[in-house]
């Protein structure tokens, strides 16, 4: 039987330190408030709350996922591409600049939105699947598709109305 050198044990100890020292840089910072008059995020099927209701923090602002039929806010809509482009985004799905999407700082992912343009009364349907925009005053990231169905893409930014419309189905494969 052969017996690990000290070389080799030594190289199994880094790689599994350097595992886990990169899980813990990847992985959101979570708190649960369960002050008095706290609500918790919705349960899964298993009992767990699901990983993207969970609150989380980005460069010091706490933000808290929830449930929210009546979510209708007016702001700044920006819109992303290349950056992000075949990236995985909050829920697991891969990001298709291409594809209608969007990101949201809370809503339920994923979820759809109907967004309207406050200049031009342009509407479109869109999928939230992801988290953002992390820039004072925005309220939805649209991706570079539906900012082109909305026709703000040129401009980067627009006035627009998120209105939300209720959870979405999961993605195909």
């Amino acid at each position: 039987m052969a017996v690990a050198g000290h070389g080799t044990i030594r190289g199994l100890v880094i790689a599994v330190l350097s595992c886990a020292t990169l899980a813990a840089c990847a992985s959101p910072r979570y708190a649960i408030d369960d002050g008095p008059g706290a609500s918790r995020p919705p349960m899964s099927s298993s009992g767990r709350v699901p990983a993207t209701m969970r609150p989380y923090e980005v460069r010091g602002v706490w933000y808290t996922p929830k449930e929210d039929p009546r979510y209708d806010e007016k702001g700044i809509a920006s819109w992303y591409g290349e950056q992000f482009h075949n990236r995985n985004t909050a829920n697991g799905e891969v990001f298709d600049m291409d594809r209608p999407s969007a990101a949201h700082k809370t809503l339920p992912l994923p979820s759809m939105v109907e967004v309207t343009d406050l200049d031009t009364g342009r509407k479109i349907r869109v999928r939230v699947n992801d988290r953002g925009p992390f820039v004072a005053g925005r309220i939805i990231d649209l991706s570079r598709a539906a900012a082109q169905q909305l026709g703000t893409d040129r401009k980067g930014v627009a006035r627009v109305r998120v209105r939300y419309l209720g959870p979405a189905a999961p993605a195909r494969k």
